[in-house]
């Protein structure tokens, strides 16, 4: 019997970018064999989109059907893997019913709603389900970027000397007619951050792969300043990193209008030039079509001292590139070394620090050990 997967969440992200990423990597990609929701409206939109896309026909379950529920799903021994898409207070539940399972596990960012629950579910995966060979890894596609790893590439390489300061802009304008702020769970979240959260570690993930060291402490101040982003929008962090280079992280859901969000990037100084990334769009050269990149600058002084600028234009392919690294990994073919769950804590123990810190400095690696 042919090995499959199957999607546990019929939400947006499942439908408008997973399943575009699973048909975007073609024959790299197992088939979608299974989609399970609590609704069977949105389990069957969800199987819809994957027939056209996949050009296969995903068996549906949903908890209306006690036949074709979820414990029915994972009884199946042709699915050895599930994409967990759910809303993050119901995440670690699941994560837990599908190791029980034998199932390897592709869970959505962020790894956990706090520090503590994250850790929980690493020590008892690397207690119980990892010695038994089942993977996980935690779908954060901004880790994953190939414009974040080649900025971090560069970096690396003392293209821009060595690291002292460092500055990130997230500048976000959310209002109640959004299809994200639509989303039922968002709306009313229980969990600490709200977007701040489920956004904020993107932004993280992409500073962590950039640096060239971690992030050891930070002091923040967070705020709410529109009522319908309870319980915080905003948030403005200064951070220090082991290597003794430092920096701002400013984040906000909260922009007034549209264009504040204009200027948005990552803009990384050293010692001899800088480098930034930013969203911005080009024509790949493999497909020649216009489409997403990220673009990465680099001004740097030679040997003369003459500064020169350097521009890459780097393809968005992060989803892409996380599933291709976790069927990698299934399969046994190799470990790129991403999407792991303690890379994943990292990027909830900053957040979590930035929402609790109130002007305190905070220690992140104290904030993990005192969780465990």
């Amino acid at each position: 019997m042919a090995e499959g997967i199957a999607f546990l969440g019929a939400g947006l992200y499942a439908k408008e970018t997973h399943v575009p990423a699973l048909a975007n990597i073609g024959s790299k990609a197992l088939p979608l064999k299974a989609v399970y929701s609590r609704s069977e409206t949105s389990v069957g939109e969800l199987a819809e989109i994957a027939s056209k896309q996949l050009g296969l026909t995903p068996d549906i379950y949903h908890d209306g059907d006690q036949s074709a529920n979820l414990d029915a799903l994972l009884s199946r021994e042709d699915i050895i893997a599930v994409n967990i898409v759910l809303p993050i207070g119901q995440q670690p539940e699941y994560i837990v019913k599908a190791f029980e399972a034998g199932k390897h596990v592709f869970s959505a960012k962020p790894i956990g709603p706090t520090v503590a629950e994250s850790v929980r579910l690493i020590k008892l995966y690397d207690a119980e389900y990892k010695p038994k060979g089942l993977v996980w890894r935690i779908a954060e596609n901004f880790e994953t970027e190939p414009g974040y790893l080649k900025a971090g590439e560069l970096i690396r390489e003392g293209r821009i000397g060595k690291v002292a300061f460092f500055n990130l802009r997230a500048v976000n304008y959310l209002d109640q007619e959004s299809k994200w702020y639509k989303t039922p769970w968002r709306t009313i979240p229980d969990y600490q951050g709200g977007f701040l959260l489920d956004g904020g570690v993107h932004s993280t993930a992409a500073l962590r792969v950039m640096l060239p060291s971690p992030i050891t402490h930070l002091s923040s101040f967070a705020s709410l300043n529109k009522d319908y982003l309870l319980p915080h929008d905003t948030i403005h962090t200064i951070a220090k990193a082991a290597d003794g280079s430092h920096g701002i992280f400013e984040m906000t859901f909260a922009a007034p209008t549209t264009s504040l969000s204009q200027g948005n990037r990552i803009l990384i100084t050293g010692t001899s030039g800088w480098l930034s990334v930013e969203n911005s769009r080009a024509v790949n050269a493999a497909t020649g079509k216009e489409g997403p990149v990220l673009r990465v600058s680099v001004h740097a002084r030679d040997e003369k001292g003459n500064v020169k600028e350097e521009v890459l234009n780097v393809p968005v392919w992060g989803v892409e590139a996380e599933w291709e690294g976790f069927l990698s990994a299934i399969a046994g073919l190799g470990d790129d070394g991403l999407s792991s769950p303690e890379g994943a804590l990292e990027d909830v123990a900053f957040i979590e620090a930035a929402l609790t810190s109130d002007g305190e400095i905070l220690n992140l690696q104290n904030l993990i050990s005192s969780s465990s």
